[in-house]
């Protein structure tokens, strides 16, 4: 299924946004570009696309947003490390812990760019 016209217009603004600026816009940011009325509404739309496949977003994280190709099913770079962190977290060996703590900080200071 495609993105409908309005939905390619909010993927594109935001996949723009993120190549021009280094981060993603924030839900205001998106409303005020889009001739949004209310923040709320981007938010369902944004969910919507979440939801989709078509956007990735972190859960208590501003400026998290990232477009996922429309039809891929390609995920965002962050996750199989973040897979591997959370294995080596759950493991029983002290090291792999520590380990997963330092992946942990480093894809945090990544992210925060």
């Amino acid at each position: 299924m495609n993105p409908t016209k309005k939905q390619k217009l909010m993927l594109d603004f935001i996949d723009g946004f993120v190549k021009g600026r280094g981060y993603s816009p924030t839900l205001r940011e998106i409303m005020q570009a889009l001739g949004y009325k209310s923040v709320s509404t981007v938010a369902k739309h944004v969910d919507n696309l979440v939801v989709r496949g078509w956007l990735v977003k972190r859960e208590g994280e501003a400026r998290s947003l990232e477009v996922v190709q429309p039809g891929s099913q390609d995920k965002p770079w962050w996750s199989e490390l973040e897979s591997e962190i959370a294995k080596r977290s759950g493991s029983e060996d002290d090291r792999l812990k520590a380990e997963a703590e330092t992946l942990r900080q480093a894809l945090e200071i990544v992210r925060k760019g």
